[in-house]
C-alpha cells in the first residue's frame, strides 16, 4: 500500500447509491429479536435500518424506503397509551408487512380490531395454510400445515376491510392476513427467528417479491464505498486507531489501511488481561503481514496495580475503560496527535444506544470502548463499520483477506479475563487462568469444534476445593467450563459435549495446571444468565 491514498474510482454519492437505493425500513416497537429481522432483510442482500416506532414521519418520507417492517414488542394494543404506528407508513402507499405487535396495532388503526386471549402461543406452533400469497411464493401453499414460532397474548379477532385471512392457527384465527392490493401483510408469528423454520424466505418474498428490492447489498460493494467515504472524510490527515486484536478492530484497521495507507497509525493498549500469546500474535499479523504502523504499550502492570483489592465487577471494567483512555491518550499524545480517531463500533452498539422510545436502554453491563476520546483529545471520529452487523463484519474481513483465524475467532470481552476471575485479579491467577483456557480451547480445536461455537472459555472462581492428587490431599481452585451456541450473542444455548470430551478436558487440566483440582461445566443459558460471568 503506498503512503499517499489513491482516489477512488466512483464517487461516494453513486457507490451509496447503488448499495443503499433498495432499502427497507424496519419500524422497533421493542421486541427482543428485532436485531434478527434486519440481520435477516441484509442476508437477502436488501440494506435496512431500525428506527424506534415514533420517528417522525419526515424523516421516513427522506429515508425513502421500498418497504416498512413493523417489528413485535411486549405492549398490548388495547392499552390506551401502547405504541402506534406513524399515519405516513399508510399514506405513503408503501408495501407493509407487520410481524407480531406489529399485526396487531395495523390491523387495530385500519380498522380491525384486537382482544385479549385466554389462548396464548408461546414456542413451536403451526399455521394452516387458507390461500396463496405473495408472501409464500415458492414455499407455502395452500392446504399445507406449517411449522412457526410464536408468542403472543392478545389476538385480532376482527380484520380491517379489504384484508382476507391467509392462514391460522390454534391459538390465533387470523395468524396470517393480506390485503394485496394494497401490499399489506401481517404475521402473528415471527419469521425472524431460527425456530420459523422458512421464516427467511417469507422475509425475502416480501422484500423482493412485494417491495421489489433487488439485492444488491454485499460486502464488496460495501468495501468500494467505505474505502471511498474515507478517504473523502479523511483527506490527507493523520487517523489513530485503537486495535485490541479482535475481528471488529482488526477488520476496521485492515479497511483504513486500504484506503489511506501511512495516515493510519494503530495503537495497542496491552493490558495484561489477554490469553496466551495474543499480544505476540497481534503485534506480529499487523507489524509483518500488513506493515502497518503500530505502537505497542504493555500496560501490565499499570492495570494490575489499580485492580488490586478491586472485587465487584462494574468497578473492574470501568478501572479498565478509564486506565485504557488514559494510557491510549498518552501514546497518542507522543505520535504528535492525530485529527481523527477510528473505532470499531458496530450497527448494534447504534441501536442499542436509543431504546424504541427513544429514551436511553438499559444497561446490563458496562462496555470498555474508547468513546471518551475525541471529547478529551478534540479529535473527529471515523467509524466504518457502524453500518455492520458482526457476520458483515466477518464477511467484509474475507473481502479484504484477513486470516480465517482473526475472522473466525470468538468473542473476547473489552476487559478481557478481569471478569472471568470473579473477585481480585491478580498475576497468579491470570497465569493459572491462562493455562486452563489454552487447554479447553486447544481440545476444541483438536476435535474440530470450534467454529460450530459462539464463544468458548474459561472462569477460575473464587473458591477451593479439597481433592486428592497421589496420596495427599489438596485444597486448590476450582475453575468453570463455558461453551455456548449463539447466533447473535443475545440469546445462548450450552454446547452440548459429550462427557468423554469433558472428561478428557478436566483431566488434562488437573494433571497440567498445579492449584486447580476441581473442574465444573457450566450450564446455564441465556437468559437467564449471561455469556460471561461479570
Amino acid at each position: 500500500m503506498n503512503s499517499t491514498a489513491q482516489q477512488p474510482s466512483q464517487g461516494v454519492a453513486y457507490l451509496e447509491k447503488t448499495l443503499h437505493d433498495d432499502r427497507i425500513l424496519i419500524l422497533d416497537f421493542g421486541s427482543q429479536v428485532t436485531q434478527l429481522i434486519a440481520r435477516r432483510v441484509r442476508e437477502s442482500g436488501v440494506y435496512c435500518e431500525i428506527w424506534p416506532f415514533n420517528v417522525s414521519a419526515e424523516r421516513i418520507r427522506q429515508f425513502h424506503p421500498k418497504g416498512v417492517i413493523l417489528s413485535g414488542g411486549p405492549a398490548s394494543v388495547t392499552e390506551a397509551h401502547s405504541p402506534r404506528i406513524p399515519s405516513i407508513v399508510f399514506e405513503l402507499g408503501l408495501p407493509v408487512l407487520g410481524i407480531c405487535y406489529g399485526q396487531q396495532a395495523m390491523c387495530e388503526q385500519l380498522g380491525g380490531k384486537v382482544e385479549n386471549s385466554d389462548h396464548r402461543e408461546f414456542g413451536r406452533a403451526f399455521v394452516d395454510i387458507q390461500e396463496d400469497s405473495a408472501l409464500f411464493r415458492g414455499v407455502w401453499s395452500k392446504g399445507n400445515r406449517e411449522q412457526v414460532w410464536m408468542s403472543h397474548g392478545d389476538r385480532v379477532v376482527k380484520l380491517p376491510p379489504g384484508f382476507q385471512v391467509v392462514g391460522t392457527s390454534e391459538g390465533a384465527p387470523f395468524a396470517i392476513i393480506s390485503d394485496e392490493r394494497r401490499r399489506l401483510y401481517g404475521v402473528q408469528f415471527h419469521p425472524e427467528v431460527v425456530h420459523t423454520p422458512h421464516g427467511a424466505i417469507l422475509l425475502k418474498n416480501f422484500t423482493h417479491g412485494v417491495a421489489g428490492c433487488k439485492g444488491q447489498w454485499t460486502m464488496a460493494g460495501f468495501k468500494e464505498m467505505e474505502i471511498a467515504h474515507i478517504r473523502e472524510q479523511v483527506g490527507k490527515e493523520k487517523v489513530i486507531c485503537g486495535l485490541s486484536g479482535g475481528v471488529d478492530s482488526s477488520v476496521a484497521a485492515i479497511l483504513l489501511h486500504e484506503a489511506i495507507g501511512d495516515q493510519l497509525t494503530c495503537i495497542f493498549v496491552d493490558h495484561g488481561l489477554l490469553r496466551v500469546g495474543e499480544a505476540e500474535d497481534v503485534v506480529r499479523t499487523f507489524r509483518q503481514k500488513y506493515n502497518i504502523n503500530l505502537v505497542h504499550r504493555d500496560a501490565t502492570a499499570l492495570f494490575l496495580e489499580n485492580l488490586k483489592g478491586v472485587t465487584d465487577p462494574e468497578q473492574k471494567r470501568k478501572i479498565i475503560g478509564r486506565l485504557f483512555i488514559e494510557v491510549f491518550e498518552e501514546e497518542a499524545v507522543k505520535l504528535g496527535g492525530a485529527d481523527f480517531l477510528a473505532q470499531g463500533t458496530l450497527y448494534p452498539d447504534v441501536i442499542e444506544s436509543v431504546s424504541f422510545t427513544g429514551g436511553p436502554s438499559v444497561t446490563i453491563k458496562s462496555h470498555h470502548n474508547v468513546g471518551g476520546l475525541p471529547e478529551r483529545m478534540k479529535m473527529k471520529l471515523v467509524e466504518p463499520l457502524r453500518e455492520l452487523f458482526k457476520d458483515e463484519v466477518r464477511a467484509l474481513g474475507r473481502e479484504l483477506g484477513l486470516p480465517e483465524v482473526v475472522i473466525g475467532r470468538h468473542p473476547f470481552p473489552g476487559p478481557g479475563l478481569a471478569i472471568r476471575i470473579p473477585g481480585e485479579v491478580t498475576a497468579e491467577k491470570l497465569t493459572l487462568l491462562r493455562k486452563v483456557d489454552s487447554i479447553f480451547l486447544e481440545e476444541i480445536r483438536q476435535v474440530g469444534l470450534y467454529d460450530a461455537i459462539w464463544q468458548a472459555f474459561a472462569v477460575l472462581l473464587p473458591v477451593r476445593s479439597v481433592g486428592v492428587m497421589g496420596d495427599g490431599r489438596t485444597y486448590d481452585r476450582v475453575c468453570a467450563l463455558r461453551a455456548v451456541t449463539s447466533t447473535d450473542g443475545m440469546t445462548a444455548e450450552v454446547f452440548p459435549f459429550d462427557m468423554a470430551f469433558l472428561n478428557r478436558v478436566a483431566s488434562r487440566i488437573v494433571n497440567e495446571v498445579r492449584g486447580i483440582n476441581r473442574v465444573t461445566y457450566d450450564v446455564t443459558s441465556k437468559p437467564p444468565g449471561t455469556i460471561e460471568w461479570e
